[in-house]
């Protein structure tokens, strides 16, 4: 069993991201759709099953990665996000430019393409606080990426459970919650909130 034990947690971890992605893929929505907006949606599928990913590379809780290969996965991951959130945005821009206009002034009339738009600014805020992390003293990137990250969870989980699209409601339901959770226990685990108040503590002692 304990051979095993590694084995199935990959396992589950593979079904999290696939079966949530083969379901939208199976949505009779597509037939009404071209192939670009079907690549948009795909992307913004493909983001929020790799955000299940990088907590738990982060925290280094999948067995059978060092700390340094789960890291550097981390940091690949985090650039496959990037890229998938700009074909999401970009594949919709070019199947209705107004739309994508909208959402980027905050002026749409969808609930969920505000929440999106956040959450899409935190990726590339996120990227580029990575590419400066040499610059940057270890406490206050750890604190800036963390709430950053926190906004990317709280913004895609949101966005995604508000459109009514080719996603099931179940796996996707399922896999938000599992986002959510990952996040949460990393952040509870590296102990990122004391890392604030000691940087507060800082600050008042100057």
């Amino acid at each position: 069993m304990t051979r095993l034990r590694p084995l199935l947690v990959w396992a589950a971890l593979a079904a999290a991201m696939i079966i949530p992605i083969a379901i939208a893929a199976g949505s009779p929505l597509l037939a009404w759709r071209n192939a670009v907006y079907i690549a948009a949606g795909f992307a913004g599928v493909v983001a929020l099953a790799l955000l299940l990913l990088q907590p738990l590379l982060s925290g280094s809780y999948l067995p059978g990665l060092r700390l340094r290969l789960g890291r550097r996965l981390h940091a690949w991951v985090g650039g496959a996000i990037v890229a998938a959130v700009l074909v999401h945005v970009g594949a919709l821009w070019i199947t209705s430019p107004p739309d994508v206009l909208d959402a980027l002034l905050f002026d749409s009339a969808t609930d969920f393409s505000a929440w999106g738009v956040v959450a899409m600014w935190a990726v590339f805020a996120t990227a580029l606080l990575a590419a400066f992390r040499s610059r940057i003293r270890l406490i206050l990137w750890r604190l800036c990426h963390v709430v950053l990250a926190a906004t990317i969870v709280v913004g895609s989980v949101v966005h995604a459970l508000l459109i009514d699209g080719t996603m099931g409601l179940g796996s996707k339901a399922a896999l938000c919650a599992l986002v959510l959770v990952a996040a949460a226990k990393v952040i509870t685990d590296l102990r990122l909130l004391a890392d604030l108040r000691r940087l507060a503590g800082r600050r008042v002692a100057r």
